[in-house]
């Protein structure tokens, strides 16, 4: 008997249409664009309602950067509409970025749910749904919710 390889054992799947590969990639880059300005202003969001504010050191703190790199965020956050900055009172968010915030919210509670219906350990699946929040189309988070709706035994 020989040794099978297993690289040739995996069936490969043909090349999509260039244009929808394209459309694809699109997805994923803005995606990544909004990742940031959206645990930016959950974070924020968290912030406000643990304890009535969000300073500067308590984004970077809880974040893991430094506070120049929350700075600069701020500053890009303000400039596209999502938070106001105010001398010595912190950061608050504007109408736009508590909807982010709260659609932000709702999307990762989703997945993390959806992540614990499947078995997957609380620590693991809170980890995992912060990244994966990010980059599920409605449609799937729509499957997801029904899922989990599923198997909690709730009407869809």
């Amino acid at each position: 008997m020989g040794k099978t390889d297993d690289s040739t054992s995996l069936k490969s799947t043909p090349l999509i249409e260039a244009e929808r590969q394209v459309e694809s990639f699109r997805q994923v880059r803005e995606a990544h664009r909004m990742e940031l300005v959206e645990d930016y202003v959950e974070l924020i969001s968290d912030l406000l309602a643990d304890g009535g504010e969000a300073r500067q050191v308590d984004i970077a703190t809880r974040l893991g950067v430094a506070q120049p790199t929350v700075a600069k965020m701020l500053r890009r956050l303000a400039r596209d509409g999502w938070v106001v900055q105010r001398p010595y009172r912190g950061v608050f968010l504007t109408p736009e970025g508590e909807a982010l915030a709260h659609a932000s919210r709702q999307r990762h509670q989703t997945v993390e749910r959806f992540l614990l219906a499947l078995g997957v350990d609380a620590d693991t699946a809170r980890r995992d749904a912060e990244g994966i929040e990010h980059h599920v189309s409605e449609q799937t988070l729509a499957l997801f919710e029904a899922f989990v709706r599923k198997a909690e035994g709730e009407a869809p």
